[in-house]
């Protein structure tokens, strides 16, 4: 039995709390008894009082006892005394009941002040324990540091508590104080507004989460899970109420902790850029692991290289990728892009390069840079501490992560260091990731644009501009290209393509069908025909592909031919944009033209669409990456190319400027896709400058077609090709006659080159053979591949052009 509670006891308010008491249950096991029962005896034992709760406790009444020996009404007297100052001062016996029955109780002996009586107080034994297990329970919750118990009356001052919050004297809260006294004032009305909904309504709170902050450390947060229960008199009136504070802080930073590390796992490293991983990896530290935050990169990871091994102090060749927060006031020397100064060769940071994470404050920082000179520059005032952990990958040092706690912050933990390094090394594998495909995505782009060609041209036939932009996804490119060709007699054949997939081999990929096409183009082939041969290679090229790579070989493509004299566009699609024509009163539109399968599919016919061109029309083509955008489909992007081409194709303004102006317009700023723009403002060779004779089916005819090409080059003034043109004439007209079919045609264009051509309905190639010192015949086109600058054959439906070209001098 506790001894205090025995020394404390009132006997006459025993008595009065035990009324309600009716006796003893059988078998010895009483009741629900509240009291302590009391009896005074003399030094020889005998009863010289019994107070009520004494004769609830055994049945006998005061003038039942009075007089009697205490032994008669002891079952198991201990052996030997006989005095009660003989007695054990504390221990267990059993009474007699007046049924008959005893009971077992447990009792106390002290003596009276000033009297030689002794007064003795005795409970059920059964209670005694109860009630010293629920003090034992009471004193083991008072004694845990996060097991906070408070007991509060009606208006909710504090009567008792544990409390013992980490004040600067270390004192515990005292009976009398207010929750506003302890907590801050927005934590403690909350709290009491949860009090008084228990000390109304009598239902308890369970298990209820708060979050408060001490009254003199407002900054740190402490986690708490409280129950309250009302506390009640015998008549059931409410007298206060008991509560119960767990501190969770440390599960809840714990919690924290790993929310944290799944949120870096979650959100860095979907980039492929290196600034945006670094930014996000800087984001997501602040405000939940520092107030500041800042990742420098080694020079060489934006460029996408391997950044060299650094030790000791020195220059460590460090710039700013990312800040956070973005709305903070930084120091002066902390910007966006910024050198981070030579450093001092210190234990910190050769720490920091062995690829440990450090924690300083400001002396350590004033160590590192070498003075106080810098601390203002780059270290915020209110800096409680700072930690810097590298970002490691592969045995490199990529660079590192900066974290500052200010103000009223606490400073970094043990744990936290650990997880900083965790956070570190998955933020440098990103990094890494990013790094490498940096470098694969510049090296793609320089083969790209190394395959692509000179971005202007300027021909008879059209002045163009080709603009280019790669995907912004950080793929790298999608093999998207553009060509401008000149061809035989001033003609001009424009080309747009696009590949299936992405990086070097789509740029591999793009190179082979820009050389392809090059080739067949000299070849002077009809569009649909050029499309046909191009498929059949594409499908050559997929059969050579690699297992797996079969299905992403394809291409896309728009060629078309222009010719200057006739002022005709011939052009065919393979699943290719259509172009768009604006004209020269400034209206636009989309060509009308019929689109083949895609270049991977063979088997299926291209047909070739044959429009005129106004001179000085500008001609657009294009890939799906300028008219595919977000949140539009390609007809609705179409459309918006089509406005933004009328407006904007006008002569006053180079055609270079215009193509990058719609793509800064047209193109979304993270594209999903490569997006090529070729504009080709057509010319046409003025009538004068060409000539026409039909050629009759009569060997005389050829010296009637030297006496036409004479007058016709004097008119000109190009008295010094005289010579060789008419050598050229006649070897091509008599072929026509001798091997070619009627009707025939003699045409000449003079445009910087003469071209001479003859046209007839015989579609058989000639051959150019060197003939035998004993052949009659045989060197007709060797000559002219002599006196030429350079010849060549082209067909038509039904038809066949021979052609050679002769430079102009320069000076006319």
């Amino acid at each position: 039995m506790d001894t205090s509670s025995v020394e404390n006891a009132d006997p006459a308010g025993a008595s009065q709390g035990a009324t309600s008491l009716s006796g003893i249950g059988p078998g010895g096991k009483p009741p629900a008894f509240d009291g302590i029962a009391a009896a005074l005896l003399d030094d020889r034992g005998t009863v010289v009082g019994w107070t009520g709760t004494a004769q609830d406790l055994t049945g006998f009444c005061a003038d039942e006892v009075h007089g009697r020996p205490v032994q008669e009404l002891v079952a198991d007297l201990p052996h030997g005394p006989r005095r009660v100052v003989e007695w054990p001062a504390t221990g267990r016996i059993r009474l007699r009941h007046q049924r008959g029955d005893t009971i077992d109780v447990t009792f106390r002996t002290t003596r009276v002040k000033g009297s030689a009586d002794f007064l003795v107080l005795a409970a059920p034994t059964p209670h005694v324990t109860g009630r010293q297990r629920g003090a034992a329970l009471l004193r083991a919750l008072s004694a845990q540091n996060r097991i906070t118990i408070a007991l509060h009356d009606t208006d909710l001052t504090t009567v008792q508590t544990n409390a013992m919050p980490d004040t600067p004297d270390g004192r515990p809260v005292q009976p009398g104080a207010r929750l506003c006294d302890v907590l801050c004032a927005e934590d403690a009305q909350s709290v009491e507004a949860v009090l008084r909904q228990v000390l109304r309504t009598g239902i308890p709170v369970l298990g209820r989460n708060q979050h408060v902050s001490w009254r003199h450390h407002p900054v740190r947060r402490h986690a708490l899970s409280l129950s309250a229960f009302r506390l009640e008199d015998a008549q059931g009136h409410p007298t206060g109420v008991a509560a119960l504070y767990i501190d969770d802080t440390d599960g809840l930073r714990a919690r924290r902790q790993l929310d944290l590390a799944r949120e870096v796992a979650e959100r860095v490293g979907d980039s492929l850029d290196v600034a945006r991983t670094a930014q996000d990896l800087a984001d997501v530290l602040v405000p939940a692991f520092g107030d500041r935050a800042a990742v420098d990169l080694a020079q060489a990871v934006f460029d996408g290289e391997e950044p060299v091994e650094r030790l000791g102090g020195g220059d460590p060749h460090l710039r700013n990728a990312a800040l956070a927060p973005a709305t903070t006031v930084w120091p002066p020397g902390i910007k966006a892009g910024s050198n981070v100064p030579p450093l001092s060769d210190h234990p910190l940071l050769r720490r920091f390069q062995r690829g440990e994470t450090v924690v300083y404050g400001r002396d350590d920082f004033v160590a590192l840079t070498g003075g106080p000179q810098l601390v203002d520059q780059l270290l915020p005032q209110d800096t409680v501490a700072v930690m810097a952990a590298p970002l490691h990958a592969r045995g490199l040092t990529l660079g590192a992560i900066v974290l500052w706690r200010t103000g009223l912050s606490e400073p970094f933990t043990e744990d936290e260091v650990d997880l900083m390094g965790q956070i570190a090394s998955r933020g440098a594998l990103a990094i890494d990731n990013a790094r490498r495909h940096t470098r694969e995505r510049r090296a793609a782009m320089a083969l790209q644009q190394s395959l692509l060609p000179p971005a202007t041209t300027d021909t008879p036939a059209a002045e163009t501009a080709g603009v280019y932009l790669p995907t912004g996804r950080g793929e790298g490119t999608s093999g998207d290209w553009y060509d401008a060709i000149p061809l035989p007699s001033l003609r001009v054949a424009l080309v747009a393509g696009d590949v299936i997939g992405q990086g070097i081999p789509a740029s591999a990929t793009m190179g082979r069908l820009r050389a392809a096409i090059q080739t067949l183009a000299d070849l002077e082939l009809e569009p649909d025909e050029l499309l046909t041969r191009i498929a059949d290679l594409v499908q050559r090229l997929a059969a050579e592909a690699p297992p797996g790579g079969h299905d992403a070989m394809g291409a896309t493509c728009l060629y078309a031919v222009y010719d200057p004299v006739t002022r005709r566009c011939a052009m065919a699609s393979a699943g290719h944009p259509p172009p768009v024509l604006v004209r020269p009163d400034g209206t636009a539109g989309a060509v009308d033209l019929l689109p083949g399968p895609p270049l991977a599919v063979c088997g299926m016919p291209y047909e070739t669409t044959v429009i005129d061109l106004e001179p000085g029309s500008v001609l657009a083509l294009y890939t799906d990456g300028l008219v595919h955008r977000r949140a539009h489909d390609i007809d609705d992007g179409l459309r918006r190319l089509t406005e933004a081409l009328a407006t904007s194709c006008r002569r006053d303004i180079a055609l270079d400027e215009t193509g990058r102006a719609l793509l800064d317009e047209l193109v979304d700023e993270a594209p999903r896709d490569d997006a090529t723009l070729l504009l080709a403002r057509t010319r046409v060779v003025p009538a004068e400058d060409t000539a026409h004779w039909r050629i009759p089916a009569d060997p005389a005819a050829v010296s009637e077609a030297r006496r036409w090409a004479t007058r016709q080059l004097t008119a000109w003034g190009l008295d010094d090709l005289l010579f060789p043109t008419e050598l050229i004439v006649s070897e091509l007209v008599t072929n026509a006659i001798r091997h070619g079919r009627p009707p025939a045609e003699l045409r000449l264009i003079r445009r910087g080159v003469l071209v001479c051509e003859v046209t007839d309905s015989n579609s058989a190639q000639p051959r150019l053979r060197r003939a035998r010192t004993t052949d009659e015949g045989g060197r007709g086109l060797f000559l002219v591949a002599q006196l030429a600058e350079r010849w060549g054959c082209r067909h038509g439906q039904n038809r066949k052009t021979i052609w050679s070209e002769q430079p102009i001098s320069c000076s006319r």
